[in-house]
């Protein structure tokens, strides 16, 4: 059994995907559906999958919920929530009555767009990551590696809040860097209340020519930090697409984890999400 921990639809005729721009992501500029989805997961051996998040708009976690109680693979929805709003706690108790809503099982703000290095670190959304914690859920950080200090200092402020930093941060791949990303990485995965996605990773590298050897040290460093226990792994489709196809990226997921033993294999690709989520 299998669990994608973190993928992505959109349909640009309910909702247009604003940060679609330029040459680059244009092949991301069309419909990404479970349609188009179910069929690739399961000759891959998926079984469930958790639907994040893509734009921060309110409307968008109430259809995530009512396609999960439709899709049988989609076993968990990471939404988004306003943090900041007076009401936060309310706004958690609707989005879990709503229909699907037993499928909410963590919040995402786009953090890596926000202007503020320290934004998480705010009274406001320090008040709101509280709210996430007293709902029963967990929290995604997408954030890029400069912010990851902060992300660091968030979760260790709010103990009992599980924070789950999605693609390892987005390490410098392309640029074959480690530093400072590996440091800032190791410093969160010291507080015992943090998880990491193996995801993301070949959108981070050179896009037409990347190998899994450019990978290996990016997930080493996960790896020897959070411990298998503490890794998941997502396939983030469909933004892999620019670079690979989902089976291939499941493959050289697999590939880097090889020289694990097999139960530590179970953590990574389904124990990992399947506790973390609660699905």
């Amino acid at each position: 059994m299998t669990v994608d921990a973190h993928h992505h639809v959109w349909d640009l005729a309910v909702r247009d995907q604003d940060w679609i721009t330029g040459p680059e992501l244009r092949p991301l500029r069309r419909d990404f559906t479970m349609t188009d989805l179910a069929p690739q997961a399961r000759a891959a051996g998926v079984d469930r999958t958790v639907l994040v998040q893509t734009v921060t708009v309110p409307e968008e976690t109430p259809e995530f919920l009512a396609l999960a109680e439709e899709h049988e693979l989609i076993a968990g929805v990471v939404g988004w929530v306003d943090l900041t709003r007076p009401d936060i706690a309310d706004e958690l108790a609707r989005l879990s009555d709503l229909p699907g809503g037993r499928h909410l099982k963590g919040i995402r703000h786009q953090v890596q767009a926000e202007p503020d290095p320290q934004w998480l670190l705010r009274a406001d959304v320090r008040r709101g990551l509280a709210a996430v914690a007293a709902a029963g859920l967990v929290y995604d950080l997408v954030v890029v590696h400069h912010q990851l200090p902060a992300c660091a200092r968030a979760a260790a402020g709010h103990p009992g809040l599980t924070f789950v930093l999605d693609h390892l941060g987005k390490p410098p791949i392309a640029s074959g860097r480690l530093e400072p990303w590996a440091t800032a990485v190791r410093a969160l995965a010291a507080l015992p209340n943090t998880v990491c996605k193996l995801s993301g990773l070949v959108t981070e590298a050179d896009l037409a020519a990347w190998t899994p050897g450019d990978l290996r040290p990016y997930a080493d460093v996960a790896l020897e930090a959070f411990g298998p226990r503490r890794l998941m792994y997502g396939s983030d489709w469909p933004v892999c697409t620019l670079a690979a196809d989902y089976s291939d990226v499941l493959t050289t997921a697999r590939g880097l984890t090889a020289a694990l033993s097999e139960p530590e294999r179970v953590e990574i690709f389904e124990g990992t999400a399947t506790r973390v989520y609660g699905l």
